[in-house]
Parts: C-alpha cells; sequence; structure tokens
C-alpha cells in the first residue's frame, strides 16, 4: 500500500512540476553581441548572470584534484567569461550606467601580491590564472619572481658620490672644528712663537762671539749646536747644487755614434733594390736572371 502511495505521489509532483514549466515564459538566450542590447536594465542583468557563472567556475577551479587538462579548460572559460563581462560593462557605461571597471579585482600570485596580468595584446583585460591552475607547471614560473642580482658598482658610481666633503674640504663650514681645535691651535701657536724666539737669541750670541772671537768662553752649548746645525744647512746645499750641476751635464752630454750612418736617400735605394730583387724572384726565372746578368756584364752596366 505504502508503495502504491509514492509513486502517486512521485507522479504527482512531476505533474505539477511540468504545469509549473508551462506557466513559465521561455527561457531567455543572452544576446551573442552586447551591443545587440538597448536596456540598461538588461545589460546589467547580463552582467548579473555572468559574474554568477565566473563565481561557480571559480570554486570549482579551486580543485587541484581536477587534472591539468581540466583545470586548463576551466581556466580558458572563465578567462572567456571576464572578456564577455567587459563587453557589457563597456556596453552599461554607453548606456548611462555605472563603470564597473574602475572597480574590478587584481590578479595576485600564490602569496596573495598584486601582479601584472599577462597581456601581449595590450586590449582587454588579459590573461588571468585562477585557483589552482595557478600551479600548474609552467605557468609557477610566472608569478616566481627572479632573484635580485646585487649589481656591482662601477668605478663612475664610486666617484659620483665623492664631493668637496669627502676630502675634508667642509670641515670648517660649521664651526665644531674651529671651538674644537681653537686652543689648541693658539697654545701651539705660542710655543713655536717662544722657541722661535729663543732660538734667535741664542743665533745672535754665537754670531756676536764668533765675531769677537771669544767662542770657547762665551757660546754655551746650545749656541754650539745651533752653529752646528747651520753648518751642516750649509753643506747639504752645497751638495744639492753639486748633484743639480752633475745632472745637468749629463743631460747636456750628446751620443756620439762611432759607426757611419746612412742618410734618407741611401736608405729610399736600399728599400727600393729589395722590392725590386722580390718582384724579380717572384715573376722571373733564373734563367732569365743570368741571361740578365751576363747581358749587364758584357754591356758594362752596373746598375
Amino acid at each position: 500500500m505504502a508503495r502504491n502511495e509514492e509513486k502517486a505521489q512521485s507522479m504527482l509532483n512531476r505533474f505539477i512540476a511540468l504545469k509549473a514549466e508551462e506557466k513559465k515564459k521561455p527561457k531567455e538566450r543572452r544576446p551573442y553581441l552586447a551591443s545587440e542590447c538597448r536596456d540598461l536594465a538588461e545589460a546589467d542583468k547580463w552582467r548579473q548572470q555572468i559574474m554568477r557563472e565566473i563565481g561557480r567556475k571559480v570554486a570549482e577551479i579551486q580543485n587541484e584534484g581536477l587534472g591539468e587538462h581540466r583545470l586548463r579548460d576551466l581556466n580558458d572559460e572563465i578567462n572567456k567569461l571576464i572578456r564577455e563581462k567587459s563587453h557589457w560593462e563597456r556596453r552599461i557605461v554607453e548606456l548611462g550606467g555605472p563603470n564597473y571597471t574602475k572597480y574590478s579585482a587584481k590578479m595576485t600570485d600564490l602569496e596573495g601580491n598584486i601582479v601584472d596580468v599577462p597581456n601581449p595584446s595590450g586590449r582587454g583585460p588579459g590573461y588571468r590564472y585562477f585557483g589552482a591552475a595557478k600551479k600548474l607547471p609552467g605557468v609557477r614560473e610566472l608569478f616566481e619572481k627572479p632573484p635580485e642580482l646585487r649589481k656591482r658598482r662601477t668605478r663612475y658610481d664610486i666617484y659620483k658620490r665623492i664631493d668637496a666633503s669627502y676630502y675634508g674640504y667642509r670641515d670648517d663650514e660649521d664651526g665644531v672644528l674651529e671651538r674644537v681645535e681653537g686652543p689648541s691651535e693658539e697654545r701651539i701657536r705660542a710655543e713655536a712663537v717662544e722657541e722661535w724666539q729663543r732660538m734667535e737669541e741664542i743665533r745672535k750670541e754665537a754670531k756676536r762671539a764668533v765675531k769677537s772671537g771669544e767662542v770657547a768662553s762665551v757660546v754655551n752649548v746650545a749656541a754650539k749646536e745651533v752653529l752646528f746645525e747651520e753648518e751642516e744647512e750649509v753643506v747639504e746645499e752645497e751638495r744639492r747644487r753639486e748633484r743639480e750641476m752633475k745632472e745637468n751635464l749629463d743631460k747636456e752630454r750628446e751620443f756620439v755614434v762611432h759607426v757611419p750612418l746612412p742618410d734618407e736617400k741611401e736608405i729610399e735605394k736600399m728599400v727600393l733594390e729589395k722590392k725590386k730583387m722580390e718582384l724579380l724572384s717572384k715573376y722571373a726565372s733564373d734563367m732569365l736572371l743570368e741571361e740578365q746578368s751576363e747581358a749587364k756584364t758584357m754591356l758594362n752596366i752596373q746598375r
């Protein structure tokens, strides 16, 4: 009894579904060309339909177990729908609707970073990869960033950053060096002046003592040292002058050739004779050369 009731119930369900289908309007097909649509609401409806299809296929392509061929087909279908969606978006803008292209999603790599879409033609949104299609062989390499090679700096790049401050020419501009070295510079200058005055006094005493002939009794040890230093300076100056004179004499000496050298005309004559002999040996036979030498001997030709 229960079996008959189930059959009747299923038949009733099919009958009700059939009547509902008859009451429905015939299913509309999306126009092949977006330019055929004249209504803004219709164009927006077809765009929404394409968006739902893209969403279903993007959810399906996330499954890595579908296989390489199925994943590639799904990715191609999604890109085809995206191109169609862009046509409808342009048509919506032409009909006075909103511009949806400004809010389109960007393509990301496996790590979620936004990357450029490969688009060799320069038209349309470009070809994109979704879900597991990004891990296919040959596709993964597109998203891998090449290792950054550290470029070796050239000599031009090194010297380009060197300016006057590198050599210390601008150390005095900020005034810090002057404040730090000012006291030390004054102290060193005062010591140098004091030493110079002391040496001048000793030198004057030594000269006066030398003139009066009382060097041994008047000149002290410091005066003797000063005189010895002055004598050394004089000797060194004499030696330097002698070396300069000797160098000048060596430079002024002329190189004498003991072997007579040929002049320019003789060199030209020798080169010409050598070229003649090369041409004769190249184009004339030995017999011809012998006959020519015999003829020159008979005619008493020296050339």
